[in-house]
């Protein structure tokens, strides 16, 4: 396949420089970093290979901006793509092999329209899934409309008639309620316009919460909501933007599925990606391109190159049905938080939110759903004034029993609820959004505890566990039935 997902082909390694241009060769680099360049003669865009008291490590000399400091030259690593900075002070000598300068624009193409093809949308709230990086700035310039995209990813023609929409321009940490609301409100739009599905261009850092917030705000799906973005940045050989966006756009397009989901890598290779339900998946790793995990359950499906492969029964998720309505419910309660409890906590903490006009508090507690004592006053406080409590497990995997200890049972008898196996990122949004609705106590614990869409399971999967550390004996055992 094309994985051209961001800087065009670079020029060919020429053993020549190009006549001096001092705005350019040096662009960003001052003081004792400029002038180590200009004693070795390199450029920007040299191909070197710079010798360090730490050892050899070959690379482009990349630009740097303006504020940058003048005690480093950065390079786009030969071996695997990565930008690092090298300390001036550690350089012995800079040998160039050549000049090399990117091209970071993408090729646009018009995307070519098919009567018979399906129509997608692809809504963007500022994640990357097809980009490139300006090397001037260091900032990544998403491709976004249908003709970078096509021009990124051409295999997308084969697959639908897609249009794009910019939602908002926002790192995910920044991605919150309003955004959630506005999402769901534009999703239906585009539902109601005859799209056979919509994909969500997503930063990866919050993407699970997003999940969860639109399996909740817009229910009874007719076509599939699939979230997805990249784990590495597109201009790196690594990345996983093309594959990621192509296996969402066909899951949007042709998946039958009636539900949101995400879709990211499985494996760390390019074989697959899976398909996680909203309200059961996490951000398990800050950098494997693996990193979105199924917790106390199983994917919906793996998709590849040869199509959609299910992995739940087949009546244990909703399927594409173009009869159903959707139906819009955005509304959420900010004041809303989660308590990560930690041994020796102090009730402050609990006051604290109390006092700031918090009305609901998930806590992820420790084992089965335990805090200490100390936090029993602020808890029974918080009751009294009104605060929904609900109690979950930051184990992730499991679920909250509350009856087996008396810690457990001394907990709920001062009015906190356990939530079964529901994540705590999941009944934070839950939570609220049902204050959202309601804020009569007996509604929420109803409201909360009735299942929208696998928030809670009755049970987990024998196969809804499972870590994959070396040297396990079961896991050995395991492997070896497969040495050839």
């Amino acid at each position: 396949m094309n994985n051209e997902t961001s800087i065009a082909q670079d020029e060919i390694l020429s053993p020549s420089l190009p006549p001096p241009n001092p705005e350019e060769d040096y662009k960003g680099y001052k003081g004792h970093a400029r002038k180590l360049l200009e004693e070795k003669g390199a450029r920007v865009w040299c191909e070197v290979v710079l010798e360090t008291t730490s050892g050899d490590f070959p690379g482009i000399l990349l630009p740097r901006t303006e504020t940058s400091d003048d005690r480093h030259l950065v390079i786009k690593l030969t071996y695997n793509g990565y930008n690092v900075g090298i300390a001036v002070d550690t350089i012995t000598s800079i040998k160039i092999l050549g000049y090399r300068k990117a091209n970071y624009q993408i090729p646009e193409k018009e995307f070519p329209f098919n009567p018979g093809m399906p129509d997608v949308v692809l809504l963007g709230t500022g994640g990357t899934i097809a980009s490139r990086l300006d090397y001037r700035t260091g900032a990544v310039i998403p491709a976004f409309s249908p003709g970078e995209l096509y021009g990124a990813v051409p295999e997308l023609a084969d697959i639908c008639n897609l249009s794009t929409r910019k939602l908002y321009g926002e790192f995910s940490e920044n991605i919150g309620p309003p955004h959630w609301m506005g999402l769901a409100k534009e999703i239906k739009k585009e539902i109601e316009n005859g799209v056979a599905g919509v994909v969500v261009g997503h930063g990866t850092d919050t993407m699970h919460y997003t999940a969860a917030a639109l399996t909740f705000m817009i229910q009874n799906l007719p076509v599939p909501v699939v979230i997805v973005g990249s784990q590495r940045s597109s201009d790196r050989p690594s990345s996983d933007a093309a594959y990621n966006l192509i296996r969402a756009v066909n899951t949007a397009a042709t998946g039958d599925f009636g539900e949101v989901m995400i879709c990211m890598f499985g494996p760390t290779s390019d074989y697959y990606d899976l398909l996680h339900r909203g309200t059961r998946v996490r951000k398990m790793h800050s950098s494997y391109r693996s990193a979105f995990r199924t917790i106390s359950d199983v994917p919906i499906a793996r998709v590849d190159d040869k199509g959609f492969h299910p992995i739940k029964h087949d009546d244990a998720y909703r399927h594409r049905d173009h009869s159903q309505i959707p139906e819009l419910d955005a509304v959420f309660d900010e004041r809303v938080s989660i308590v990560w409890y930690y041994p020796n906590m102090q009730p402050d903490v609990i006051n604290s939110l109390i006092d700031n006009g918090y009305k609901g508090i998930i806590i992820a507690g420790t084992g089965l759903g335990h805090v200490n004592k100390p936090l029993y006053p602020a808890i029974k406080r918080g009751v009294e004034a009104g605060v929904q409590f609900f109690m979950t497990v930051q184990t992730l995997w499991g679920y909250v029993q509350m009856f087996v200890y008396d810690t457990g049972r001394d907990i709920m008898e001062l009015g906190v609820t356990p939530l079964a196996n529901m994540l705590p990122e999941v009944a934070y949004v839950k939570l609220g959004w049902v204050l959202g609705h309601t804020h009569e106590p007996a509604e929420v614990k109803r409201m909360m505890l009735k299942t929208i869409n696998g928030e809670i399971t009755e049970r987990e999967p024998i196969d809804g566990y499972l870590v994959m550390q070396g040297g396990l004996p079961e896991l050995d055992d395991y492997f070896k039935r497969f040495q050839v």
